[in-house]
C-alpha cells in the first residue's frame, strides 16, 4: 500500500466515523475529538486509538462496535482494532469548531 493509498484510506475513515454518534450527545465522535490516532497498515488492516468523553459512557460497547464495523465496511480496509484509551483525558478543547458551535460553546 503507497502513501498515497494509506493517505486515502485514513480519509475515507474520518468520513465514516463521522457517521458514528455517542446516542447521548448530538455531534459525531470525529469532531467531539474521540479520536486520537489512525494508522493504516501495509496489509490493510487499521489499528485506532479512541477515548470516551466520561470514562463510565453507559454506550461505549456500542460505539466500539460501531467504530470497528464501519471501518471493517470500507472495501480497502482489511479488518480494524480499535484501542480504547483514557490517557489523555478527554476534554472540551478536543473538539472541533463545528462541535463546540453545536453543543453551544461557542
Amino acid at each position: 500500500m503507497t502513501q498515497e493509498e494509506k493517505t486515502r484510506t485514513e480519509e475515507r475513515i474520518v468520513d465514516v466515523l463521522k457517521t458514528v454518534y455517542d446516542p447521548e450527545i448530538p455531534v459525531d465522535i470525529w469532531n467531539l475529538g474521540m479520536i486520537y490516532k489512525i494508522e493504516v497498515k501495509d496489509d490493510h488492516t487499521v489499528d485506532l486509538d479512541m477515548t470516551f468523553t466520561a470514562p463510565s459512557c453507559p454506550a461505549a460497547d456500542f460505539i466500539l462496535e460501531d467504530v470497528r464495523t464501519k471501518v471493517e465496511s470500507l472495501e480497502e480496509v482489511k479488518s480494524a482494532n480499535v484501542n480504547l484509551v483514557f490517557e489523555p483525558a478527554w476534554d472540551q478543547s478536543m473538539m472541533s469548531e463545528e462541535a463546540r458551535v453545536e453543543l453551544g460553546f461557542d
